[in-house]
């Protein structure tokens, strides 16, 4: 049995993120993931992507925010247990005891879910014949974007990751970007930068077409893609980038007793608990009036949720706020010598 004062359900920026906050205040914690890696989305889906909103960090990638912040918490020693999936919660005498899918169990007075939006897998294209070519030719997320260089790429999608790639990629590579519908649901910005690129002759652009069907024998080598108006039309192409969103799937949460509101747990924004005492919810899983899905916004949550476990790892001890940079407690536990 694993004791600790607070175990995170998710390894991405704002359970990284938690995770220094709790060992800040002097409470420690384990982390658990269902995937195979630290950094969530973040490094599952946009590992190269730039990302523009990170206080005093004018740009980075999903893969460089996940290293800063692992570098963060590194004084604190924390264990993550990855490729594990939290699968059973109950209380016994004022603590949870978690079971995980191999069978590993934790005793802890907290659970922080940080769990993005759940498990998620891609929605994909319709077509059969584009199962044979996924991840070799066909992605659904980019995690090396050097393998498109000076090659003809066709994205397909409307949304601010089809956009964001379609421009980013465009500077190395020859871009066809298919969407179905007339107008694009991105930020207008990025809209505007793709109809400037599209003048220049760095990228086409085709809407009202889906795509129909797949050629080609180990990689593909073209697509046929129909329109409105039922007419087809054929492009070569070296690689085939689907950007539709993701489905959601919460999975044995929806289990554990709290208050779901469409696939997303309702919080309070005091500390973040949900509406069982102890388990915390933060980051895109959790709900609250004016809720933004920012990593920014997770950070902040994060770090009210830290001090909210802190009652309950400590009943008998009053949480004191103290800045890092004055608390020599703090800084100790930071590894800070002066």
């Amino acid at each position: 049995m694993n004791k600790t004062d607070a175990l995170i359900i998710g390894a991405g920026p704002t359970g990284l993120f938690c995770a220094h906050q709790l060992g800040l205040i002097g409470l420690n914690c384990e982390i658990v993931d269902n995937l195979d890696k630290i950094g969530g989305q973040c490094i599952e889906l946009y590992p190269d992507k730039p990302i523009y909103d990170i206080p005093a960090i004018p740009e980075c990638t999903g893969e460089e925010l996940t290293n800063n912040l692992i570098k963060q918490i590194k004084p604190f020693n924390i264990k993550f247990h990855l490729n594990e999936r939290v699968e059973e919660v109950k209380r016994v005498n004022n603590k949870w005891i978690i079971k995980t899918n191999k069978n590993k169990e934790f005793e802890t007075p907290n659970i922080i879910i940080a769990g993005g939006v759940g498990s998620f897998e891609p929605r994909k294209f319709a077509p059969k014949e584009c199962e044979k070519y996924e991840n070799e030719s066909l992605f659904y997320s980019i995690k090396n974007k050097s393998i498109f260089q000076d090659k003809t790429i066709s994205i397909f999608g409307g949304s601010d990751s089809a956009l964001d790639w379609a421009i980013e990629l465009s500077n190395k590579s020859k871009v066809n970007l298919i969407h179905r519908r007339d107008e694009f649901t991105g930020a207008q910005l990025s809209v505007d930068k793709i109809k400037e690129l599209e003048k220049l002759g760095k990228i086409k652009i085709f809407t009202k077409y889906q795509l129909n069907s797949v050629k080609g024998e180990q990689n593909i080598k073209s697509i046929e893609i129909k329109h409105d108006d039922e007419s087809l039309e054929k492009l070569e192409t070296d690689y085939v980038l689907g950007f539709f969103g993701l489905i959601m799937k919460l999975g044995p949460i929806v289990n554990w007793g709290l208050n779901l509101n469409k696939k997303t747990i309702q919080v309070n924004t005091e500390n973040f608990e949900t509406n069982q005492n102890g388990i915390f919810a933060i980051g895109d899983i959790c709900t609250y009036p004016g809720k933004l899905k920012l990593i920014l916004s997770g950070f902040h949550e994060g770090a009210l949720a830290a001090r909210g476990c802190f009652k309950y790892a400590r009943p008998d001890e009053k949480l004191r706020f103290e800045f890092s940079t004055t608390s020599k407690a703090a800084q100790e536990r930071l590894g800070v010598k002066k």
